[in-house]
């Protein structure tokens, strides 16, 4: 039988009403910034809506196999808002929502953990299983080579500089390979229970329609989503770059934001870590590729050949979350350490 609170009622219905309010103001053209507002906090709740969903059907799993569900299904607005974004041909948009998505959980959504996660704790110092955060820096380390040395074959114009596409595409199967024989025995290593005795309060056919019910609602929003976002920005006098880094970023992140931190708030470390390094490992080495290659059959191709700050950004992020989570624990100033990137990164994009 389902249980929900009158909490999870209320915000149910509360998504439902912004997902057709962000309907209505497409099709009636409303004011660019309200428009953009409302399919913004429609594309955040949905997120929640999924991440409730697959919290109820992770109960049956251990915490790797819950993050991953969490963070796979959790990631369908960045796939819909990038694929909407490159078929208007908004590469921009594009790239720095990935690059985006990487940073705020990477830098952002891992800080807040651990800075919670920290405070929670009884010594100040919050730990967790090693394992996953080591496995995630070595994705993420393969991703930036690929990004790093496109960039530097860019910068210096050599013959290998004009067959970006290529190596793109050679970069994204090699990525997808590496990802799915990581992902493979990860999963199949990790069937015990969560660590508590909760049973799911969702019967699956309730947690399935819900799941569907999101996935296929962030397909439509993210639509929304980019129509009202070129006009929005102008009006706002945002850059591109801010709006795919951040605001993208964080609204399709709303996922690993909510549930990372209650779960670092209820002491629940090894799934807290979980949810946002899988999402890290999921969107580096898996939706970053898959997009490259899904891009070939659109008009605006995506590649991995980015802006030399972002490369930048992405080749510290890698170093300093390797830093921070690799021992398997992390203080609270640490956390601090990476939110602090994050902002500096965000306040960058202002004046782009």
């Amino acid at each position: 039988m389902s249980r929900l609170t009158r909490l999870e009622r209320g915000s149910i219905a509360l998504v439902a009403v912004l997902t057709v309010l962000a309907g209505v103001g497409d099709q009636r053209t409303w004011a660019p910034v309200p428009r953009f507002a409302l399919a913004t906090l429609a594309l955040a709740g949905l997120a929640w809506l999924v991440s409730f969903a697959t919290e109820q059907l992770g109960e049956r799993f251990g915490p790797g196999v819950t993050g991953m569900l969490q963070s796979s299904l959790g990631n369908l607005p960045e796939l819909f808002v990038v694929i909407f974004a490159l078929k208007q041909g908004e590469l921009v948009v594009a790239q720095t929502a990935i690059v985006g998505s990487i940073l705020a959980n990477a830098l952002l959504v891992l800080g807040l953990v651990i800075v919670l996660g920290a405070l929670r704790s009884e010594d100040g110092v919050m730990r967790f299983s090693h394992r996953l955060p080591r496995d995630t820096a070595t994705l993420l380390l393969v991703t930036v080579f690929i990004i790093v040395l496109l960039g530097l074959s860019l910068a210096t114009h050599d013959p290998a500089s004009h067959h970006v596409q290529a190596i793109s595409a050679v970069g994204a199967v090699c990525l997808l390979v590496v990802y799915l024989a990581w992902v493979v025995p990860y999963l199949r290593s990790d069937q015990a229970p969560a660590g508590d005795s909760r049973a799911p309060r969702l019967t699956l056919s309730v947690t399935l329609v819900l799941l569907l019910a999101g996935g296929v609602a962030s397909a439509f929003v993210s639509d929304w989503f980019v129509d009202a976002l070129a006009p929005a920005i102008s009006v706002l006098n945002l850059s591109q770059a801010f709006a795919g880094l951040v605001i993208v970023a964080i609204a399709g992140n709303a996922v690993e934001n909510v549930a990372g931190l209650v779960l670092a708030y209820k002491r629940r470390a090894d799934l807290a870590i979980s949810v946002v390094k899988n999402s890290v490992a999921q969107i580096a080495a898996f939706l970053f590729p898959l997009l490259v290659l899904i891009s070939f059959a659109l008009s605006t191709h995506l590649t991995f050949a980015l802006a030399p700050v972002y490369i930048g950004a992405l080749a510290l992020s890698a170093l300093v979350v390797w830093q921070v989570t690799g021992d398997g624990e992390a203080a609270a100033f640490e956390g601090w350490a990476l939110v602090a990137m994050y902002v500096i990164m965000a306040t960058l994009t202002l004046y782009e």
